[in-house]
């Protein structure tokens, strides 16, 4: 089912940020919190410290609402600033929708990261808009044929 979702990126602070969500909102994570130390081999390397950082967190929130997290390093290339500290994330449900709405917002603004497959399983993607908005395009529609 097509959803949309807020997601936020910090500064090294996301699982103290969503442990404070939790508690303020109740539940339990969807899931676990993903590491970027449990990303496969091939990325830059990572310290320690970075490699404990949150790479995925998930709370649903009041009305259904999910709030989406990560840490933002700046060994990966980050620096989070008043502007790019959320993205709206849009999950459609075909991947013909996920490429309609990225090409519309991609329209005047800056890619960022082109529409592909990922290794978490999803066609993403992610575009900052002509307006300054940062939005993540996820569709979980697997790719058809070979």
């Amino acid at each position: 089912m097509a959803r949309v979702s807020t997601y936020l990126n910090f500064a090294r602070q996301t699982e103290d940020a969503f442990n404070f969500y939790r508690s303020v909102f109740g539940g339990e994570f969807m899931g676990p919190i993903h590491r970027f130390g449990g990303a496969p081999a091939g990325g830059p390397a990572l310290s320690k410290e970075d490699a404990q950082l949150v790479m995925h967190i998930e709370l649903a929130i009041t009305g259904g609402h999910i709030l989406m997290g990560t840490d933002a390093p700046p060994s990966m290339g980050f620096q989070v600033t008043a502007g790019n500290q959320v993205h709206l994330n849009l999950e459609p449900d075909t991947r013909i929708e996920a490429e309609r709405l990225f090409n519309g917002l991609a329209e005047g603004g800056t890619v960022s990261m082109p529409l592909q497959d990922m290794f978490w399983g999803a066609y993403f993607g992610s575009v900052t808009d002509r307006y300054g908005i940062c939005w993540m395009v996820n569709c979980a529609e697997p790719a058809t044929g070979g």
